[in-house]
């Protein structure tokens, strides 16, 4: 895929991942937006000088009536959507069944879960009509080995986002819309300081960085539409997974 002038749509790009992705498609000639829940952070990343320009407009993705917004805003500043990728996401620091509140449960789900549902369903309807698209989901790979160290609803929001994406694919292959979900290991960013207890600016350092991911995504987004990248897994040299 040529990636010139492409539209995408980049929610939680006021930081971390999503803000990588959104910086290495702006680098590769896509027309950008960023979308989160905080303005103030979408505009100090979005003039960030050292980068091409980025669109911001603030969202809350669990709010299905605020994404349809997010979407005719979109339109109107950069046309039908070509990319959509769904990096919002969170997690609480008491992550034990025991100690994770209702609400926290309640909050993970909405905003990593039904979250993604609600921007996928606002795109495919442009994407369907196009017969093209590529819907990204930033899921974990406490998305697919349930651990400890994601807790009980983070882990439960991320295997469903895995299995909403999964299906999607599959049903809408027909339509030329690919989806992609991607599942990191311990990346070093924001998200980190919601863990229970602090990560060691050590282990930090040996982690990904968003820009690992970035440009994987990049890789993936420059394949031939013929090809299909369902799942990608990208862990830390030192983290196992099997």
């Amino acid at each position: 895929m040529d990636l010139t002038n492409k539209a995408a749509l980049v929610t939680g790009g006021g930081s971390g991942i999503g803000l990588g992705i959104a910086r290495a498609l702006a680098a590769g000639g896509c027309r950008v937006a960023i979308a989160g829940r905080n303005l103030q952070r979408l505009q100090e990343a979005a003039e960030d000088g050292s980068h091409p320009p980025l669109l911001v407009h603030a969202v809350d993705v669990a709010d299905r009536q605020d994404v349809d917004g997010l979407l005719v805003w979109f339109r109107e500043e950069l046309g039908p959507p070509d990319i959509l990728v769904n990096s919002a996401g969170i997690n609480v620091p008491n992550r034990a069944m025991a100690e994770l509140d209702p609400e926290q449960w309640d909050q993970m789900i909405a905003i990593n879960l039904t979250g993604a549902y609600n921007c996928i369903h606002a795109v495919l309807p442009d994407m369907r009509s196009r017969k093209s698209g590529w819907i990204v989901n930033i899921s974990s790979i406490a998305g697919k080995r349930a651990m400890a160290l994601g807790g009980a609803g983070y882990c439960a929001s991320k295997f469903g986002m895995g299995a909403l994406g999964t299906t999607v694919g599959l049903e809408e292959r027909s339509h030329g819309i690919h989806v992609t979900n991607i599942y990191p290991g311990e990346v070093d960013t924001p998200i980190l300081e919601k863990r229970p207890t602090p990560v060691p600016q050590e282990k930090r350092v040996a982690m990904l960085k968003p820009e690992d991911i970035a440009e994987m995504v990049v890789a993936v987004a420059r394949l031939h539409p013929r090809a299909v990248v369902p799942e990608l897994v990208i862990t830390p040299l030192y983290q196992e997974y099997a």
